[in-house]
């Protein structure tokens, strides 16, 4: 009777056992501030994305389907976060929720991978000859269309993935802070499906067609830079308004 009406039940014969619990608790907490996060910015950053592309070209920068497998491909990389390594400064206080910060964060945070989209858009359009689409026959049309896409859907992809890394420490990513095993098998492994797709036997299902190899180059480029652009604006950010 006594152990039903317990709001509290200890498992083991120390008292130090309510330590870890508040502790795992804090991190639980500080993994799903992280998931708010990336998933506000990211979602913000995308919404310029496509409202500038629907202006600036005749087609669709993705098709339906790709903006589905782009999700669900993105959604599945998340799935780490649950088990994600916390740093110690973070469970050291109780951390608070606060709406107005993570506003505050998608606004600064989100836009940047904008400009990398609007950057892929002119690879793809002016470098990689989408371009032609204007000029093309009705039945050429549809490869510089899926040329564009293809570019956009790996770009936006891999950017979101590898920022997941980024945001979810205050420290140095990779090197001051490492993120759990799961979290990084499941953002490899989304990466590598969305380098594999243009390639695939599924590439004619989704819409996809082959990527120029000179192509990763610059994307590799791109990816250096918003990692970059990307640390040091989270950076200034914790410093200016804190972690909560």
């Amino acid at each position: 009777m006594a152990k039903e009406a317990a709001d509290i039940v200890l498992l083991e014969k120390s008292l130090l056992v309510l330590e870890e619990g508040i502790k795992e608790g804090r991190k639980v907490f500080a993994n799903i501030i992280k998931y708010i996060r990336m998933g506000a910015s990211s979602n913000f950053g995308n919404m310029f994305s496509v409202l500038g592309a629907s202006f600036l070209f005749p087609f669709l920068p993705m098709k339906p389907i790709q903006i589905l497998v782009n999700n669900l491909l993105y959604d599945f990389s998340q799935t780490g976060i649950p088990s994600d390594n916390v740093d110690a400064e973070l469970v050291e206080k109780p951390l608070k929720w606060n709406i107005a910060n993570i506003k505050r964060f998608m606004i600064f945070i989100g836009p940047i991978s904008s400009i990398f989209d609007y950057a892929t858009y002119g690879l793809m359009w002016i470098v990689f000859g989408a371009s032609s689409y204007l000029t093309a026959s009705a039945s050429n049309q549809s490869h510089w269309e899926s040329l564009f896409q293809t570019g956009w859907f790996v770009e936006s992809l891999l950017t979101q993935t590898l920022i997941v890394h980024i945001i979810r420490t205050r420290k140095i990513p990779f090197f001051g802070s490492l993120a759990s095993f799961p979290m990084i098998i499941t953002t490899v492994l989304i990466m590598g499906i969305a380098s594999w797709l243009p390639y695939s036997p599924f590439a004619s299902v989704f819409g996809f067609v082959p990527l120029p190899s000179s192509f990763w180059l610059w994307i590799a480029g791109f990816l250096i830079s918003y990692s970059i652009i990307t640390h040091f604006v989270k950076t200034w950010f914790f410093k200016k308004y804190g972690v909560n």
